[in-house]
């Protein structure tokens, strides 16, 4: 399910901000951008997160910044001073100019000292990066929860329409065999040509066709899978694979009914019904 969530907390001069997105995948699979300093933290973070999500593509962005007066550590490359020192004395030594290095201008020769941040209080970026990380996922659990609503409402519309093509199919149910007797008594008259039809072996074949054709236990099974459905919308913990199953099975039963009959009538809801089932099978992907 697609959502957004973000915090930004600063404490004792450390602030940092975590942003999370979710966009729809089949399963979880989460990817955190941090600064390179908080990688012990990664798979804490991935536990954290598990928790709370299921499913989805989740994408974290980690910011950090430091205000405090030991944010930075100037670290000097004193092999490298000395060689710089060693190279001004030979050059003094063979030309006798004067020198003139101060440390100042030794430590604006290249290289010869770095930056970093000092970020060696772990429990301190623990703290920080955990509450930022509770604070975010609130945020993202609701705008899920508000897209799961109407998502719900959206589904809910689509169920009740299959349920009425269920009902119209149900209604012609026993029109088949009365059609398929009729074309076949035509049919064999025809042959016959005026001849009296057999009306034992007719009797028959009709009533081989009526068992191979009956249709009453995959209505059956459709009015299940709806109800199945619309409770799977009610529950509380993630239920996006099962929904996938339930779609799969409407799906089903709808093929079964339409190769089983000719006709056109029936043909026709089966055909709507699964123009249903598709569009809540695209719905469901946004589904936890």
């Amino acid at each position: 399910m697609t959502g957004f969530g973000k915090s930004e907390i600063a404490i004792d001069g450390r602030r940092m901000r975590v942003e999370i997105k979710t966009v729809n995948h089949r399963f979880l699979d989460i990817n955190i951008r941090q600064p390179r300093f908080m990688m012990f933290l990664e798979e804490d973070a991935r536990k954290f997160l598990k928790q709370s999500l299921s499913r989805g593509r989740v994408e974290v962005f980690i910011n950090y910044s430091s205000e405090r007066l030991d944010a930075k550590k100037v670290i000097a490359d004193m092999p490298l001073l000395h060689a710089y020192l060693n190279a001004a004395r030979e050059i003094c030594a063979k030309t006798g100019v004067a020198d003139d290095l101060t440390v100042s201008q030794l430590m604006r020769l290249p290289d010869a000292v770095t930056y970093e941040d000092e970020n060696s209080d772990q429990d301190a970026l623990r703290e920080l990066l955990f509450t930022n990380l509770e604070a975010a996922l609130r945020e993202l659990s609701a705008a899920r929860e508000k897209e799961g609503a109407q998502l719900k409402k959206d589904i809910d519309a689509r169920l009740d329409m299959i349920l009425s093509y269920v009902e119209t199919i149900a209604g012609k149910e026993h029109v088949i065999v009365e059609e398929y007797k009729k074309k076949l008594q035509d049919r064999i008259e025809d042959i016959l040509d005026g001849a009296e039809v057999d009306e034992q072996k007719l009797a028959q074949e009709v009533a081989f066709y009526a068992d191979r054709c009956n249709i009453t236990e995959e209505l059956v099974r459709l009015k299940s899978h709806v109800k199945q459905m619309k409770a799977s919308g009610e529950e509380t913990t993630p239920q996006g694979r099962n929904m996938d199953f339930i779609v799969q099975e409407l799906n089903r039963e709808f093929n079964t009914i339409g190769s089983k009959t000719q006709d056109g009538e029936i043909l026709k809801m089966v055909i709507a019904g699964k123009g249903e089932v598709e569009k809540i099978r695209e719905q469901i992907q946004n589904i936890e």
